[in-house]
């Protein structure tokens, strides 16, 4: 079976900027993460990882391209991997992030799975949809319930010891 991903890159711009990928439901999480890099232009030489998500987009387990974790924690690798062990009809959404320096991040979507074409080379590129920029698009992380935390806004100077309330000498 042939699974057809769109793919769109999470950019604040008033330009959608997507592709739509088609690749063997078999093949490795490795070859979806190369054709997405070069259905968007980059080299494919900086780390990248996939999150399964849920519905709301919620970043989940991570797949990666290198084993980078501690000992005693596994981490699934994209080599090692087929499409098929992580999206299904039942779990249809991965988060890509490419590139940790820039975090190049992409929304990425099973739309549907069709009988393989005789004659096809895959993965297939289906279609292409805006220009990608020159820089990853900024990311604002805003903590939830932000104004929670004026309570603390009280403005204090920590360089100026004179004035805090503690004993130097506590130990």
């Amino acid at each position: 079976m042939i699974y057809r991903f769109r793919v769109i890159l999470d950019n604040d711009t008033e330009d959608d900027v997507f592709r739509d990928i088609e690749i063997r439901e078999n093949d490795t999480m490795e070859d979806l993460h190369n054709a997405i890099t070069q259905s968007f232009g980059f080299n494919g030489m900086e780390m990248a990882s996939f999150y399964v998500s849920d519905d709301e987009w919620n970043q989940g387990e991570e797949i990666a391209m290198m084993d980078m974790s501690e000992a005693g924690n596994t981490v699934r690798m994209m080599n090692e991997t087929t499409i098929n062990d992580v999206v299904h009809e039942a779990a249809t959404k991965l988060i890509y992030v490419y590139d940790f320096m820039s975090m190049w991040t992409f929304y990425v979507e099973l739309g549907e799975i069709v009988e393989e074409a005789e004659g096809t080379d895959y993965p297939n590129l289906m279609y292409v949809h805006g220009q990608i920029p020159d820089e990853a698009p900024e990311k604002t992380f805003e903590a939830e319930g932000e104004d929670d935390f004026d309570e603390y806004d009280d403005d204090l100077d920590i360089n100026d010891y004179d004035n805090l309330d503690f004993d130097e000498n506590w130990n």
